[in-house]
């Protein structure tokens, strides 16, 4: 049996996808599944509970998205969050084939859509992100800088250091010591 899928934005954490299940059974939406980023519904919603979902999500903080670009867009940010911060496991390659491998669409396609969408590169994309999960490395304090470089796929502490400076205004070590170690939200980055 095939599923059909819909795409809801800012849908980021574990959390998120536990909070979007209790939204689906409040409004009573039979699904498949939920990952980040999409749910995989068993038919297609009706108009109204469309509506219905949309209204409850959007309370929620979420997006029910609509249209191929906008699903497409959050294919790959789902993608990228779901790497960068949930996954223990490294690529075996790049991030472009990553990409295309997994939404079965040439890379240059993505870049330029992502980019004439959210005026940043994929490239840019990733490196917020990675900097974001730094941050949360550096919080907690439990990691030298040369173990998470490592594990953030960088070629050497000081290249790290230099993406997160261009990121943050900081190193990594002004970051660690400041009293306002802010964080964004991955819905925000």
């Amino acid at each position: 049996m095939s599923s059909i899928e819909i795409m809801i934005k800012n849908m980021v954490c574990p959390r998120c996808i536990e909070a979007v299940k209790a939204i689906l059974d409040e409004t009573d939406i039979p699904y498949q599944r939920v990952d980040l980023g999409k749910v995989s519904l068993h038919t297609p919603l009706d108009p109204e509970q469309e509506l219905t979902l949309s209204q409850a999500l959007t309370h929620h903080g979420f997006e029910l998205l609509k249209g191929e670009k906008s699903a497409m867009i959050s294919k790959i940010k789902s993608l990228l969050i779901e790497q960068i911060h949930h996954s223990e496991q490294k690529l075996s390659t790049n991030y472009s084939e990553f990409l295309a491998n997994q939404l079965h669409h040439e890379y240059s396609y993505l870049s330029r859509l992502f980019s004439s969408v959210e005026g940043m590169t994929i490239e840019k994309y990733i490196t917020r992100l990675k900097t974001e999960k730094i941050k949360e490395f550096l919080i907690y304090d439990e990691l030298t800088l040369s173990e998470i470089a490592f594990k953030m796929d960088y070629s050497s502490v000081a290249y790290l250091s230099t993406q997160f400076k261009k990121e943050t205004g900081m190193t990594p070590s002004e970051f660690k010591k400041s009293k306002s170690s802010v964080r964004k939200s991955l819905d925000k980055v």
